[in-house]
């Protein structure tokens, strides 16, 4: 199922927003966006580090069409304002790429009070998408495409503990983030075909890469992590495949996910990816949906 990134016709006039563009998997699907020919709005928590990123892009493709605009996932009046500052700017976007995410062991909250990872990682896009949605053209080749996780396999959403306080699992609260990207894909593709619409909504994982998410981990897990990354992981440009495929193959359905195909899918060929039971069960999807209106304070579809 995997295509050739070559032979994408030139995307010119087309609008992309990439979050999180500045590092990682976010850098090179950035990358491979301009070379299309997409405008690429950069969406970034860190100007800084968004600029020289931008600056790196240039380099290597000194006609890329890049464009930054601030904006903190974890915080809903900054999503409030990146979405009107598109708006003031921009008449319509093709492709919405939700890439940004946080992983971290430390129990952050966001001002809310909302543990930051399901903050950042699903309700930072779950409004974000919801504000961006009217400007997409209601055409099959619209995408929205969602970075879920292999963590999500052996996660559940804790409605009665979002912030996951009681459960000893490290990596609950990440796991519970990266299953509710892929659920909120999954329902956003049911709801947009139930409306009549042609816009597809996909989740994809990236495999195994080091894509700057580990920063947080124990000095011992880290470099172990380090020392075996050689062997299990891939680059962020393979890890970026996934959501290219995405959101520029013709032949992919709404709803489908799709990751890595090799050794327990860390890397190898685009295909369709495997789920858990639990991220199949629409109800859930669906209860999770209205919880992530009420907390965003947004309607949607």
């Amino acid at each position: 199922m995997d295509f050739d990134l070559r032979n994408i016709p030139s995307q010119k006039g087309r609008i992309a927003v990439v979050t999180g563009a500045n590092n990682g998997i976010g850098f090179e699907t950035t990358l491979a966006m301009a070379k299309y020919g997409f405008k690429v709005i950069m969406a970034c928590r860190n100007l800084a580090k968004a600029e020289k990123a931008k600056s790196a892009i240039l380099q290597k493709l000194p006609d890329a069409d890049l464009s930054i605009l601030p904006l903190d996932l974890s915080d809903l009046d900054s999503i409030k304002a990146f979405a009107k500052q598109f708006k003031d700017k921009y008449s319509h976007l093709d492709i919405l790429i939700n890439n940004a995410g946080v992983l971290i062991y430390t129990g952050k909250k966001n001002k809310d009070g909302i543990e930051l990872q399901f903050a950042t990682n699903h309700l930072g896009h779950f409004l974000l998408t919801n504000l961006l949605l009217e400007l997409i053209p209601d055409s099959s080749a619209s995408r929205i495409v969602a970075l879920s996780s292999l963590a999500h396999k052996d996660a559940k959403i804790h409605f009665d503990d979002l912030n996951c306080q009681k459960t000893d699992a490290a990596d609950a609260a990440y796991g519970q983030s990266k299953l509710a990207n892929l659920m909120f894909a999954d329902e956003l593709n049911r709801r947009l075909k139930k409306s009549g619409k042609m816009i597809r909504a996909l989740a994809v994982h990236p495999g195994g890469s080091d894509s700057g998410l580990f920063d947080e981990m124990s000095k011992v897990t880290y470099y172990t992590f380090k020392l075996l990354s050689p062997f299990i992981l891939h680059s962020n440009a393979s890890a970026a495949r996934p959501s290219l495929f995405a959101a520029l193959s013709p032949d992919v359905k709404g709803g489908e996910y799709f990751g890595p195909q090799g050794f327990r899918e860390y890397k190898g060929k685009v295909g369709i990816a495997k789920r858990s039971d639990y991220s199949k069960q629409e109800k859930i999807a669906k209860e999770l949906w209205k919880m992530s209106e009420e907390m965003t304070g947004q309607s949607f579809l």
